[in-house]
């Protein structure tokens, strides 16, 4: 068996970017030319969906928004603080 010298390997693998960012270009490219296609193609559908967008927000807004109504039954430190 012979020897084979490797010992530039290591120098040519370490000069690119690593494996992960390369990964991650190559997935974000990916996405972002799916993305074009599906909207380009099924404009019509996602378009379509943006009437009903108003009425999710207002159960959204209605549960992320209104807290708690003010009620405050089981802090009694609390009592004084609205009028």
């Amino acid at each position: 068996m012979s020897m084979q010298n490797h010992f530039g390997s290591r120098e040519r693998a370490e000069r690119g970017w690593p494996v992960k960012v390369r990964a991650a270009v190559v997935v974000v490219g990916f996405l972002g030319i799916s993305g074009a296609l599906l909207f380009t193609e099924h404009r019509a559908h996602v378009l379509g969906l943006l009437v009903w967008l108003p009425l999710l927000a207002c159960p959204l807004m209605h549960f992320f928004m209104h807290g708690s109504h003010g009620h405050h039954h089981d802090r009694p430190d609390d009592r004084g603080a609205r009028p």
